[in-house]
């Protein structure tokens, strides 16, 4: 067993393999994966969407051959642009629901069905065809999908997301694949010097007291920004950073705002 796909609506990825280690992030429905290393109970693997690795338990792994994972590879997966989607596993009949972004691949407009392997499967829910016109508006809309969600460490669902899962998931609806962190998204895009120069749905990065960046949040307009601390939710930013006014203190100090989309 080398390959794998996610055929359940999440997957904790953990930093080692144990029930008790951190869960660094989570796979999605859909996601497929490299399988490096496996143990009787656990499965150390790297996604193929972001690189990311970290340990699964290996009885939920759904197999691929190279030859399916590469095909998935290949071909364009249809993203789930609602926060929350009904899906039936065909061979079963059983229905479940998945989050957004999650993937489907070959996905058939017409039929709304779709294949995991050998496993077929068919999109119960309404769903759209995703607007890439205006990205900017598009990825701040589905962000905003998600306020009062709570804040998971390593979460990338509707019931638990932390900052970086909410930029993530909210590019990878319009076909921009970001990294994982916080402190890996901050290499991409270009530098915007000034708070005012800013436009919706560029990131913006946040550091502590040893300069490191540990959080990130989506500008809304000049002022306001969509992030997740304690739960996803708008906050006021300027040029010091995020000021929250309900406790009437600044709580996130600003390093550097990106350009992801021009």
């Amino acid at each position: 067993m080398k390959y794998g796909i996610c055929n359940i609506s999440s997957i904790p990825i953990r930093k080692e393999p144990a029930e008790s280690s951190e869960m660094r992030t989570e796979l999605l429905f859909g996601e497929h994966f490299k399988i490096l290393e496996l143990t009787e109970r656990w499965a150390k693997i790297k996604l193929a969407f972001d690189g990311y690795e970290g340990w699964i338990d290996r009885k939920i792994i759904q197999a691929l051959t190279e030859s399916e994972f590469e095909s998935i590879n290949n071909s364009s997966c249809f993203i789930t642009n609602q926060q929350i989607n009904k899906v039936q596993n065909l061979t079963n009949n059983i229905e479940f629901l998945i989050g957004g972004g999650s993937s489907l691949p070959n996905f058939d407009a017409k039929t709304k069905s779709f294949n995991l392997g050998e496993e077929k499967y068919k999109l119960l829910s309404e769903f759209f065809k995703t607007d890439k016109s205006d990205l900017r508006k598009g990825i701040i809309d589905f962000a905003t999908k998600y306020i009062n969600c709570s804040y998971l460490w390593g979460g990338r669902n509707p019931f638990g997301i932390d900052c970086s899962g909410l930029s993530q998931i909210s590019y990878k609806v319009f076909g921009i694949n970001i990294l994982r962190d916080a402190s890996q998204q901050v290499t991409h895009g270009k530098i915007i010097e000034f708070i005012d120069d800013a436009k919706p749905a560029d990131l913006a990065f946040f550091d502590n007291a040893d300069g490191l960046i540990t959080h990130v949040g989506l500008i809304l307009d000049k002022n306001h920004i969509i992030h997740s601390s304690g739960k996803v939710r708008i906050d006021k930013i300027d040029h010091q950073g995020i000021f929250n006014e309900e406790r009437q203190i600044y709580t996130h100090k600003l390093r550097i705002i990106k350009n992801i989309i021009d």
